[in-house]
């Protein structure tokens, strides 16, 4: 049985990362400032699937309070940390540029600083495929290059990556960094187009489709997700040379890696699938790219599965039918508005 910390418990993939967590046998401690970014009822209701479990304790806290996360690394004795929270987000960084600096930037360094002074074993951290900014190549490899971000969240979970990196060759902190591509499943976020698109069209509304249906992303069901972090967090990056052997391009125990489904989806092919869940037809109403936004995503899993064996692989079509069915058992059990 191990302690593990995870931060952003009441999140989309905080909560299921605690959940497999406790599902195998581990003691976990969540934090969450509960803010309200989007509806924190909806993270309430989260947390309420973890706080019957006698191993799961939460604490309601700020990234940004350096002397709470202090104070909570002195209560417990962590093994390993999985650093889940952040302010997310592309199109809010455009005019909320304060909570990403003070989240994703301060509150990292809280929890570098914390994991550094505690010798915590391992730190496992949120990146971010948007990372890649307009990167051409397809697939997205982790050993491209990754210095034009196209928004501030994307600057801010690069930024991470360089500070872990910082972290793991001055003080031994052994981090590993993972590249989320676009997560969607039951329990996701209502900002995101699943949801978006799945409450518009039971509603009857028309539903914005940007760059005229000419995105694909790499959607990765949330359950793929979670195998990757605990597969990752449990394989401690060790320190080695020569450079050579190295995936990461570095002798420090720092290592980042894609978490994706590797099989690329045209927007107008997820629609199609959640019109079949849902057995309605959407009314689509077709607009320009938004600023930050990219055409495609795809991730190169190649480091992934080689060091952990594991390849996501859920199908859009199955991964719909799932977040569909949990959205009218959410609402019909809560007689929640997503509003």
């Amino acid at each position: 049985m191990a302690r593990i910390l995870v931060t952003g418990a009441a999140g989309f993939i905080g909560m299921h990362t605690s959940a497999a967590l406790l599902a195998r046998g581990d003691q976990v401690v969540g934090i969450d400032n509960l803010n309200d970014y989007y509806r924190p009822q909806l993270k309430l209701d989260r947390l309420a699937q973890l706080t019957s479990q006698p191993e799961f304790s939460f604490q309601k806290l700020a990234l940004e309070d350096r002397a709470g996360i202090q104070l909570l690394f002195q209560q417990y004795s962590f093994d390993s940390v999985i650093h889940l929270a952040a302010q997310a987000g592309v199109r809010y960084s455009l005019t909320n540029p304060h909570a990403y600096a003070d989240s994703n930037l301060t509150g990292f360094v809280n929890i570098l600083e914390a994991c550094r002074h505690h010798r915590i074993r391992h730190l496992t951290y949120a990146s971010s495929s948007s990372v890649y900014g307009a990167n051409r190549k397809s697939p997205f490899s982790v050993e491209d290059r990754v210095d034009h971000p196209v928004s501030l969240y994307a600057a801010t979970k690069k930024a991470n990556e360089l500070m872990a990196h910082t972290y793991s060759h001055l003080f031994g902190l052994p981090t590993t960094g993972l590249r989320f591509f676009t997560v969607y499943g039951p329990w996701g976020r209502p900002d995101m187009a699943m949801w978006l698109f799945t409450e518009a069209i039971l509603a009857g509304r028309p539903i914005d489709v940007f760059n005229h249906g000419q995105m694909q992303r790499d959607f990765t069901f949330i359950d793929d997700i979670v195998e990757g972090v605990i597969r990752t967090n449990d394989l401690i990056p060790q320190s080695s040379k020569p450079l050579a052997d190295q995936q990461s391009g570095t002798a420090a125990p720092y290592r980042v890696y894609n978490i994706g489904n590797n099989q690329p989806v045209q927007l107008l092919r997820l629609i199609e699938a959640l019109e079949q869940s849902i057995g309605r037809t959407a009314e689509k109403r077709f607009l320009p790219m938004q600023p930050g936004d990219v055409e495609s995503t795809c991730a190169d899993i190649t480091a992934l599965q080689a060091a952990t064996g594991f390849r996501p692989d859920t199908p859009i079509e199955v991964g719909v039918q799932k977040f569909v069915e949990w959205y009218h058992s959410y609402h019909q059990l809560t007689d929640h508005t997503s509003n």
